[in-house]
């Protein structure tokens, strides 16, 4: 009995179909092929680099029979396949798989935040969300806890400023309660030193204009001369003034609260000298 032999070849050979006996082999299936293919390699069908195989299953061996690759089938042909053999490795593929198994699962992140909820929502967009929530539920309590700092910063400050200025005379602090100034004669010397220190500036700023014009009207050397004697009696006017203002001032300086005078009047000495 006949069977029908399908082969299918790779390129530039094409699909043959071959009429055989039932009792032929793979390599004399292979000779047919040569007959018809004299361009494939010649030679032992099980030392060649070309090999008959099914599409499914095991590659069958050179001596395997067609009716035995038919099996149960009632259809009355065979599907083969000529490709090339695959010919065995040196071995140790598993290991190198199980070694990079072992690389790849280390290297697993937990980040999901760019995945999406059964919503369409991101993740991340969720974490924000939650993060912000329970940072405005904490908000009276943050509050809270700074007020309380800033409370027991200044009530630290106010037992040292009140120790310092008591000198051990009482044991309450006196920092940050409201004091009435009655020194009445501090007062009149500071009011004093002010008004001398923005007259000796006025004075200096007029006679500097007045310089300036009559040097841009009359480029004379008398009225050059002229002006330079009138500049050199502001100027000993202005430093008597503030001598005078530095001496008045000197009994006030001695206390820690007139700083801020003795300051203004030593300025207003440097623009009076220049």
């Amino acid at each position: 009995m006949s069977t029908n032999v399908f082969v299918s070849a790779f390129r530039p050979f094409r699909t043959l179909s071959l009429c055989v006996d039932n009792d032929t082999s793979l390599s004399s299936i292979y000779d047919l092929l040569v007959e018809q293919y004299p361009e494939l390699p010649h030679g032992g069908y099980s030392s060649l680099d070309l090999v008959l195989s099914t599409h499914s299953g095991p590659t069958p061996p050179a001596h395997t029979l067609i009716s035995s690759l038919k099996g149960d089938d009632p259809s009355n042909h065979v599907n083969l396949r000529l490709v090339p053999r695959c010919r065995g490795g040196k071995g140790g593929f598993g290991s190198q798989l199980r070694a990079a198994g072992g690389r790849m699962s280390s290297q697993k992140t937990s980040n999901n935040d760019s995945c999406r909820d059964l919503s369409g929502r991101r993740l991340s967009t969720i974490k924000e969300a939650k993060k912000l929530a329970e940072y405005i539920e904490s908000e009276p309590a943050r509050k809270k806890a700074q007020q309380e700092a800033q409370r027991a910063k200044l009530e630290a400050l106010e037992k040292k400023i009140g120790m310092s200025n008591g000198a051990g005379s009482s044991s309450e602090p006196t920092a940050g309660q409201k004091h009435r100034l009655d020194d009445t004669e501090y007062v009149e010397q500071s009011k004093e030193l002010v008004d001398n220190v923005k007259s000796a500036v006025s004075v200096a700023m007029l006679k500097k204009k007045k310089k300036a014009k009559t040097a841009h009207s009359d480029p004379s050397p008398s009225a050059a001369s002229s002006s330079k004697s009138v500049v050199a009696a502001a100027s000993s006017a202005i430093t008597t003034a503030a001598a005078a203002t530095s001496a008045a001032v000197e009994p006030a300086l001695e206390s820690p609260a007139t700083a801020p005078v003795a300051a203004a009047v030593a300025v207003a000495a440097g623009v009076a000298s220049a």
